[in-house]
């Protein structure tokens, strides 16, 4: 695969929706973005509060455009606070430094995209973005090495 794709990027969101129903998770918004940071899928649940949409999109952006899961980000945003402010100035405030917005690469480690996710606490944003974009047999790329 060299393109993130409309058929992808809708079962990636279904995939995000359905393993946090089986986590029971709170309700999650999720973001997919192509590899120039556009929003190709956005789906929001039923109870997801106001903001979600753009904090998935802002996490999923913020990867894109530094080339790093948004785990990476906020460790930065916290040794680097001066740096994100004149980040999020240029970004006009679309780069949101929390866990759940994870690089999606083929398997060959080109990167197609990004996921965003929000509605639960980071770790649990994250950990189902993780499990979409690999039931999809794709690599996700959250920037920790493990």
């Amino acid at each position: 695969m060299s393109v993130l794709t409309l058929k992808v990027a809708i079962n990636l969101a279904g995939q995000v929706l359905a393993a946090g129903r089986e986590i029971s998770a709170a309700p999650l918004t999720v973001a997919v973005l192509d590899s120039g940071g556009h929003l190709v899928a956005l789906q929001r649940e039923d109870g997801a509060s106001l903001l979600r949409p753009q904090i998935a999109i802002g996490k999923a952006w913020g990867a894109i455009a530094l080339g790093k899961g948004s785990r990476l980000l906020a460790q930065d945003a916290q040794q680097r606070p001066a740096f994100f402010a004149a980040l999020n100035g240029l970004g006009q405030g679309n780069v949101v430094p929390a866990p759940g917005g994870v690089l999606i690469r083929d398997q060959e480690g080109k990167v197609l995209g990004a996921i965003g996710v929000s509605g639960d606490v980071s770790d649990v944003d994250e950990q189902v973005a993780v499990r979409a974009v690999e039931a999809l047999r794709l690599r996700a790329d959250v920037g920790v090495v493990v």
